[in-house]
C-alpha cells in the first residue's frame, strides 16, 4: 500500500475513534447526573427522528401519534400540566407544513368549516378567561387550546396538506398505529397488575377494595379516563375489522379486542366502557346483516367473553366492585354516588348560569372552571356540553354540536362507499372501513361527552383526527363530497 493511501486509511480509522472518545468524554463529564447522560444519549436519535418527521411529511402523523401514545411526560410544567416529548415532533410537523405551503389545498366543505368554527369560538373565549380569571389562568387555557388545535392540525395536514397520502398507504399506517396502540394498552394492563409507579403529575385515581387500595390502570396517560377513551377508540377499530371489510387480519383484530377491552376494564372508566358498547351497537345498526351471520357474531363474542371471564377469575374483588357500580338500580336509590358526585356539580353550574345569563351567553373562558375561583371554587364539570356552554358560551356549544354533526355526516357518507371487487385493500373498501370506524366511535364519543371532557384527552385526539382525515380523503376521491378548493 502506498504511503499516501496508508495515511488516508489511518485517518479514516481514526475518525470513529475520535468521535467515540469525544462522546465518552462528554458522558464522563456528566457522569454525576444520570438525567444528563440519558438526555445526551437520546439527543442524536431524537434529532434524527425530528429531521425525518420534517423531511417526510407523509410519515409525520404516525410519528406524532406514536410519540403521543408511547412516551411519558417530561418533568417540566407547561399550561398547568407536564410538557410532553411529542410536542417536539409536533413542532417538526408545523415547520413541515409551513415549508410546504404550496402543497396545501384547503377545501370548502361543512366538516372544514365546523372545525374552523370550533377553534375560533374557543379562541375568542380566551379574552373572557383573562377578564374573569386573570392572565395566568388565561395563558394556561391558551396552552390547552393549542393542544386541542394540534389534533385539528393533524386532520388538515393529512387530508389537505403535505401529509396527504393514498388510501392504500393510509391502510398501512393504520395497521402500524394499531400495533403501537396495542403496545400501550398491554403496558396499561401490566401497569395495573404490578402497580408500577406513575410518572410525576399523573392523576391520583384509586379503587378501594377489601383486599387493598389500587391505582386504576392509566398506562402512559395522565388519567384513567384518557386510557379508557383511547381503548374505546381502538376497540371500535378491532370490532369493525372482525365484522368485515378487514383492515386487520382476523387474529390480529381478535387480539386487539382482548387487549383493549382488558385495559378498558382495568381503567375502571364506566363512561368509556359505555362509549365502547354504544360504538358496537352503532356498528350493528349501521350494517345489521353482519350480525345475522353466526360466524361473524362468534368472532366478536368469543374474545369479548373470554376477556370478561378472565377478568372475573383473575380479579374477582375488582369485578364485583365493577358490577356493583354498573347496577342501574342504585341510580335511583343513591344517585349522587352512582354518578360519582357529578349531580351536585351540575346543580352548582346550573345555579350560576341562571344567575348570570350574560356570562352564560358569552362564556367565562375556555378551560377555566377547574383552575379558577370565578364560581367560588374550582369545579370539574364532567360534562363537555355543560362546560363548553359555560366556558365558551352559546357560540362555542353551537360550534361543538355542528362539528359533531359534520363528523357523523362525513363518516356515514364514507361508510356507505360501495366496495369494488378488487380485494379488501382497494381504495373504496378502505374508505368505507375508515368511515365505519369513525362513525361508530364518534357516536360513543358523544355519549362520553355527557360524563367527561373528552377534548382534553389531547394525546388521543391526533390518532382520532388522522382517521377523520382518511374519511375526508375517501369522500373527496369518490366524488361523493361536493367541495371546491379555496387555497
Amino acid at each position: 500500500m502506498a504511503p499516501a493511501e496508508l495515511s488516508i486509511s489511518r485517518r479514516k480509522t481514526a475518525l470513529p475513534a475520535v468521535a467515540i472518545a469525544l462522546i465518552a468524554g462528554t458522558l464522563a463529564a456528566a457522569a454525576k447526573s444520570p438525567a444528563a447522560i440519558a438526555l445526551l444519549a437520546a439527543a442524536p436519535l431524537a434529532a434524527l427522528l425530528l429531521w425525518y418527521a420534517f423531511a417526510s411529511p407523509v410519515h409525520w402523523p404516525l410519528l406524532f401519534c406514536a410519540a403521543a401514545i408511547l412516551l411519558p411526560p417530561l418533568p417540566i410544567a407547561i399550561g398547568g400540566g407536564e410538557a410532553h416529548p411529542s410536542l417536539l415532533v409536533a413542532a417538526a410537523g408545523l415547520l413541515a407544513g409551513l415549508a410546504r405551503l404550496r402543497q396545501w389545498r384547503i377545501r370548502s366543505d361543512a366538516l372544514n368549516a365546523s372545525l374552523f368554527a370550533l377553534i375560533a369560538a374557543f379562541s375568542l373565549s380566551l379574552g373572557f378567561a383573562a377578564l374573569y380569571s386573570g392572565w395566568a389562568v388565561a395563558g394556561a387555557s391558551a396552552a390547552r387550546l393549542l393542544l386541542l388545535a394540534l389534533g385539528v392540525y393533524v386532520y388538515f395536514f393529512a387530508s389537505q396538506g403535505p401529509g396527504r397520502s393514498s388510501l392504500r398507504h393510509a391502510g398501512q399506517t393504520a395497521r402500524r398505529l394499531f400495533w403501537i396502540a396495542s403496545a400501550a394498552a398491554l403496558f396499561a394492563c401490566i401497569d395495573f397488575f404490578f402497580q408500577l409507579p406513575a410518572p410525576a403529575g399523573f392523576g391520583a385515581q384509586f379503587i378501594w377494595l377489601d383486599t387493598g387500595v389500587f391505582r386504576r390502570a392509566q398506562g402512559l396517560f395522565y388519567d384513567a379516563g384518557a386510557l379508557g377513551n383511547f381503548c374505546a377508540f381502538f376497540l371500535a377499530m378491532s370490532v369493525a375489522s372482525l365484522t368485515g371489510r378487514n383492515l386487520l387480519p382476523r387474529p390480529a383484530a381478535a387480539f386487539g379486542l382482548v387487549v383493549f377491552l382488558a385495559a378498558l376494564l382495568l381503567s375502571f372508566s364506566r363512561a368509556a366502557l359505555g362509549a365502547a358498547a354504544i360504538s358496537c351497537l352503532a356498528l350493528a345498526a349501521l350494517e345489521p346483516k353482519i350480525w345475522a351471520k353466526r360466524r361473524l357474531l362468534l368472532a366478536v363474542a368469543a374474545p369479548a367473553l373470554a376477556t370478561a371471564v378472565a377478568f372475573l377469575l383473575l380479579r374477582p374483588d375488582l369485578a364485583s366492585t365493577y358490577l356493583a357500580r354498573l347496577d342501574f338500580g342504585s341510580a335511583s336509590a343513591t344517585p349522587e354516588r352512582f354518578f360519582s358526585g357529578r349531580l351536585e356539580t351540575w346543580r352548582v353550574l346550573a345555579r350560576f348560569m341562571a344567575a348570570h345569563p350574560w356570562q352564560t351567553l358569552l362564556g367565562v373562558g375556555y378551560k377555566t372552571l377547574p383552575y379558577s375561583r370565578h364560581l367560588g371554587s374550582p369545579l370539574i364539570a364532567d360534562n363537555m356540553c355543560l362546560s363548553t356552554l359555560l366556558e365558551t358560551g352559546v357560540f362555542g356549544l353551537a360550534a361543538l354540536l355542528a362539528a359533531c354533526a359534520a363528523i357523523l355526516a362525513a363518516s356515514l357518507r364514507a361508510a356507505r362507499l360501495a366496495a369494488e371487487p378488487r380485494g379488501p385493500h382497494s381504495p373504496q373498501p378502505l374508505g368505507s372501513f375508515f368511515g365505519r370506524w369513525m362513525f361508530c366511535f364518534w357516536i360513543g364519543e358523544m355519549f362520553q361527552m355527557l360524563l367527561g371532557d373528552v377534548l382534553t384527552f389531547w394525546r388521543v385526539l391526533p390518532a382520532c383526527f388522522w382517521v377523520l382525515a382518511q374519511v375526508s380523503n375517501a369522500n373527496a376521491s369518490s366524488g361523493d363530497s361536493p367541495h371546491r378548493s379555496v387555497w
